[in-house]
């Protein structure tokens, strides 16, 4: 935390903080888990926006994967602002089906995660006609402070030589974003309700004055074609719900990168009940585990007590419920208008 202090005094107008973590670890899990701690107390009033690396569907690298993902979500309800997840699964979904890879390594995953974060964070870094700051993920994304775990998709991901043949247009990469294969997590977008939908567009600019490859009238456009399309259903207390940024700064290439140069990308942070997938199946691996009560001696021996599991697990369990109710209520709602 002292390093973290004497970073901030340097700064001139802190807007708040990016914490990346892997949830499956130790490390990510329960030392994140401090450290937002202590930025909560010193730093109240800043942003805490968090990139988090949730454990796979079907593969997992630590037996107690499950525990330490419920402990740290369970804090994280509280600690952080807006928190957009991630599974190692899904990311390799779209090596295999965007970029050829047969059998991707981390070094292929991270690549997407980085051209993913880039883009997020682009209208704080570089110019553009209409960027958003921290602050307006979470004005714009979180209707209720709890449910603020976006999905994150993108698009397009195309190899060197498809990105040399291939040129898509606004409509194209937008369309493309609820497909499954451009999602960061596993989950059936079509089954849910969105509560809101930020694009962010990045471009190359094509002159000295505000103006690129991607223009409003193109997003509207694209936005108009979304509305069209099945699987795209809105809360009614939520009908518009588009926030768009456009940013001038294209995708950058990396030389030898599996990755293809792009004259244009967008990324859409989308809240959705959808996403409750994702703490359905965690919250299934975490009770097969915890009725067994196995592994948990690792954990009372360093200190904890029995009672957090419970805890934890009881949270959860209501954010899941929270996400059923808002699905509820649409139902309710669709009945009385009949």
């Amino acid at each position: 935390m002292e390093t973290i202090r004497r970073l901030v005094e340097r700064c001139s107008s802190l807007q708040g903080f990016l914490i990346f973590h892997s949830l499956g670890g130790g490390t990510g899990s329960g030392l994140e888990s401090l450290i937002m701690e202590n930025l909560c107390l010193q730093y109240e009033k800043k942003s805490r926006l968090e990139f988090s690396i949730y454990p796979s569907p079907q593969t997992a690298t630590a037996v107690v994967e499950p525990y330490n993902s419920v402990l740290t979500t369970h804090n994280s309800l509280y600690q952080s602002d807006c928190t957009f997840i991630m599974d190692n699964e899904a990311i390799s979904n779209i090596c295999s089906l965007r970029l050829d890879i047969k059998t991707p390594t981390y070094r292929n995953l991270n690549q997407i995660i980085s051209q993913v974060v880039s883009s997020i964070t682009a209208s704080i870094r570089f110019d553009g006609q209409l960027n958003v700051d921290l602050n307006e993920f979470s004005t714009n994304l979180v209707p209720y402070p709890r449910i603020h775990f976006p999905l994150v998709a993108a698009a397009p991901f195309l190899s060197a030589e498809k990105a040399y043949r291939e040129s898509l247009l606004v409509k194209d990469i937008t369309t493309m974003c609820l497909e499954t294969s451009s999602q960061m997590v596993k989950c059936d977008a079509t089954s849910g309700k969105y509560m809101a939908v930020c694009l962010l567009y990045r471009c190359h600019k094509t002159s000295k004055v505000f103006r690129g490859d991607v223009v409003p009238k193109d997003v509207n456009e694209a936005i108009t074609s979304l509305r069209t399309r099945s699987g795209l259903d809105f809360v009614s207390w939520c009908p518009t719900g588009f926030k768009v940024g456009i940013n001038y700064q294209r995708p950058n290439h990396v030389p030898g990168d599996d990755l293809g140069q792009l004259t244009r990308a967008v990324c859409m942070l989308s809240n959705t009940t959808a996403i409750s997938d994702a703490w359905a199946r965690l919250n299934y691996k975490f009770d097969v585990m915890y009725s067994k009560r196995a592994f948990v001696h690792w954990y009372v021996g360093e200190g904890m007590e029995e009672g957090e599991f419970s805890e934890a697990r009881e949270d959860l369990a209501a954010l899941e419920k929270d996400y059923e109710e808002i699905v509820g209520s649409e139902l309710c709602s669709e009945d009385d208008e009949y």
